[in-house]
């Protein structure tokens, strides 16, 4: 029987010209990187719903989902992690609709320019949307400061 693909969904938030970054904390292995909020799909969820639940978790707020920004991303393996079921990466624009980020289950949070998000130490699944990502934000002369 083959193994059904592991959907991770990842945010990209996007106000005011800027992205929200977010620095892992956990496991130690990927501690102080940087990711796309978000999680693993739960059975029966749709990665819409998924996505809302895990930022409303992680960082205390209520995104709305708008779209799909690119194609999925196939997670790298990963000899250390229980899961060995194949895994994608699929990143998803939002918007805030309610409270202010936290970094309820990260190390820290920031809001990046588009210039900004190749200065940082990213997870190697994230990596492929950076140029995607930076192109929806505002370029750092017309950024807000």
């Amino acid at each position: 029987m083959e193994q059904q693909t592991l959907i991770v969904v990842g945010a990209a938030i996007v106000s005011d010209g800027r992205v929200l970054g977010a620095q892992r904390a956990e496991p130690a292995a990927l501690r102080g990187l940087w990711e796309f909020p978000g999680g693993k799909v739960d059975p029966g969820e749709t990665p819409e719903e998924a996505l809302v639940r895990e930022c409303r978790e992680e960082l205390g707020a209520a995104i709305r989902v708008l779209d799909q920004i690119g194609a999925d991303a196939p997670f790298p393996p990963s000899p250390d992690r229980r899961h060995t079921r194949p895994a994608v990466l699929r990143l998803l624009r939002a918007e805030l609709v309610g409270g202010e980020p936290r970094a309820l289950e990260h190390l820290s949070l920031r809001w990046l320019s588009g210039s900004e998000l190749h200065t940082l130490p990213w997870l190697p699944a994230d990596v492929p949307f950076l140029d995607p990502v930076a192109a929806l934000l505002v370029p750092d002369s017309a950024a807000l400061p």
